[in-house]
């Protein structure tokens, strides 16, 4: 997707790039270069999506933030503007390509989530050794934990930050985080409650 130099924007702050962009749109594909790989990976931990999709999103999501860049909301980073747009564009896809399958049941490998783990060890979902069996676990729970997981662990985003992004209340924030993390932590304990699944 980036195929303009990023010297253009070299030392300009996003804010700059913005109003630069106004006047030159080789300017708005700095934004692009600096953000494309991020949210790239941002789209597929929180919806799953193969690279070809999630590439189609994030086009989708740019041609969106483009089109309303005049409209940008100054209360938000602009980081975060751009996250809570990607955001939106990556569960509308989502809903429209899972709405025919409302009911449907995820199968649950138990040999597999079993191999993944440490034998004999309770796992510690904030050990920074443990994202290899964090990315393997996200996809078994509800879109809603795994965005707010994604977000926190993974973006490091602060509790007013996803607030910002998902439009929910700092509570709401807290809440589904603490909920996230026990999940989390009963598949790691091989608790299949399948209220927990998507």
């Amino acid at each position: 997707m980036a195929i303009f130099k990023t010297e253009l924007c070299d030392g300009l702050s996003d804010r700059e790039v913005v109003l630069s962009s106004f006047n030159d749109i080789a300017y708005f594909a700095c934004l692009v270069i600096r953000y494309e790989t991020r949210l790239l990976h941002y789209i597929q931990k929180i919806s799953q999506s193969s690279q070809e999709e999630a590439e189609d999103i994030l086009q989708d999501g740019f041609i969106k933030i483009w089109k309303n860049i005049k409209a940008y909301d100054t209360s938000l980073t602009l980081e975060n503007w751009i996250f809570r747009i990607i955001h939106n564009e990556t569960i509308s896809y989502w809903r429209k390509k899972t709405s025919y399958a409302k009911d449907h049941v995820v199968d649950i490998d138990n040999e597999k989530i079993q191999f993944l783990l440490p034998p004999d060890e309770v796992y510690d979902f904030e050990k920074d050794n443990g994202y290899k069996i964090i990315e393997e676990i996200l996809p078994l729970l509800k879109p809603e934990y795994r965005e707010v997981l994604v977000l926190k662990f993974f973006e490091n985003k602060s509790y007013e930050e996803i607030s910002d992004i998902l439009k929910i209340p700092e509570g709401t924030v807290a809440t589904r985080i603490n909920r996230a993390k026990k999940s989390f932590r009963d598949l790691s304990e091989g608790k299949f409650d399948q209220t927990i699944f998507k």
